[in-house]
């Protein structure tokens, strides 16, 4: 069984939306072994910071919140497509060059994944794009950028997702996964009430008979 951490690693000098300094994680001892018996920590963060899933509210007054998201959504069989020949964005004829069924879990590899630092230039999908992908009636949609879309008025491509009941997961670490089917794990911290949550991401890879590990997946 191979399994791929697609998480960003969360520290103060990671890569952040739009390098803001407010977006930074902060980590802090709160006691360590020359105070106490035990050694903690607190952290301080944005949710939307390093790899995390977006929930409607989000972007939509009265959306639905983190906690409210079924795990089965996050807990999936999933498709990795490459697109890392595109440089700017992800639209429908690109979309339309790949196989995607109704009720996929998708994730979109670019040329993000290898660039470590935030680039003002992210590959992104378009609002074409995510119209295609609600035609399509897919399940969610993960992608190698801190967001989803790029600067687009109204925020489109979020809204249109969201209204279709797409679930979205952002800042994903693709550049060592192959395009193919995998298991996707991508449990979101429980946090009541909240837009978003940090998230854990792994990819599963498919046992040699096509199929995942019976205690992994829906057997």
């Amino acid at each position: 069984m191979k399994i791929y951490d697609i998480s960003m690693i969360v520290h103060p000098d990671m890569p952040v939306y739009k390098n803001k300094n407010d977006k930074r994680p902060v980590l802090s001892r709160v006691s360590d072994f020359t105070n106490g018996s035990t050694y903690e920590s607190r952290i301080q963060m944005n949710i939307h910071t390093g790899t995390h899933v977006d929930a409607p509210l989000h972007m939509l007054p009265g959306g639905a919140t983190i906690d409210q998201i079924d795990l089965r959504r996050l807990i999936t069989p999933c498709k990795v497509f490459d697109l890392t020949a595109l440089n700017e964005k992800i639209s429908a004829s690109d979309l339309a060059k790949h196989d995607i069924k109704s009720g996929d879990f998708i994730l979109l590899r670019t040329r993000n994944s290898y660039i470590e630092t935030f680039d003002f230039n992210f590959t992104y999908l378009d609002s074409s794009g995510a119209a295609y992908l609600k035609d399509k009636s897919i399940t969610g949609v993960g992608i190698d950028a801190l967001g989803i879309e790029r600067d687009q008025p109204g925020h489109e491509t979020h809204k249109i997702l969201f209204e279709a009941g797409i679930v979205i997961l952002e800042g994903l670490r693709l550049k060592d996964v192959v395009k193919g089917k995998y298991l996707l794990i991508a449990a979101p911290l429980k946090i009541r009430g909240a837009e978003g949550a940090p998230v854990r991401a792994v990819l599963v890879q498919e046992e040699a008979r096509g199929r995942f590990p019976c205690f992994l997946a829906r057997c």
